[in-house]
């Protein structure tokens, strides 16, 4: 039965589970994308979500707390340097579980978890902001082609062509 379960043990004792969502936290800090299965990756985003939000708080107390979790100094320089620094403004859902199919050996679902902010493809596209969308031949070379007689413009004008200056009195 299940009563009082609140998370997934992950089929682990305490001290393994620990263990595992340690390693997990910090090579998804270091890389920032890992490859895991779903379960293991819904139970990280449990667990590292919070450190993450302490990380905005740069205070002492704040770094032992979260050392505490990670036991790697070096992951929580990472955190609390580049990774405070790019979530600052979100007031939570720092990191995102895409699902990718099922493992061959034992047919287990597997899921990649990242950091939102971290994703360029995915932030762009939902923030509304155009990157460099397909446009036709025609209206690439018509704005070359306008580019080009406004250079030969200025050379014009600043060669003092009395007709163009004329033109600008």
């Amino acid at each position: 039965m299940r009563h009082g379960k609140k998370f997934n043990h992950l089929g682990r004792q305490q001290g393994h589970r620990r263990a595992l969502l340690k390693n997990l936290s910090i090579a998804l800090i270091e890389h920032k994308r890992i490859n895991t299965t779903l379960a293991k990756a819904k139970a990280l985003r449990i667990h590292l979500e919070p450190l993450v939000t302490k990380s905005k708080t740069n205070s002492t107390h704040s770094r032992r707390v979260v050392f505490r979790y990670l036991q790697n100094k070096f992951a929580v320089q990472e955190l609390f340097d580049v990774i405070s620094a790019k979530i600052a403004d979100r007031p939570g859902g720092y990191l995102r579980i895409i699902k990718t199919g099922f493992r061959k050996g034992d047919g287990a679902e597997m899921a990649m978890i990242e950091f939102v902010d971290f994703n360029d493809v995915f932030t762009n596209e939902k923030g509304g902001e155009e990157t460099s969308s397909k446009k036709s031949r025609r209206s690439r070379r018509g704005k070359k082609a306008a580019a080009a007689t406004t250079e030969t413009v200025v050379e014009n004008v600043e060669g003092d062509d009395p007709e163009l200056a004329k033109a600008d009195d």
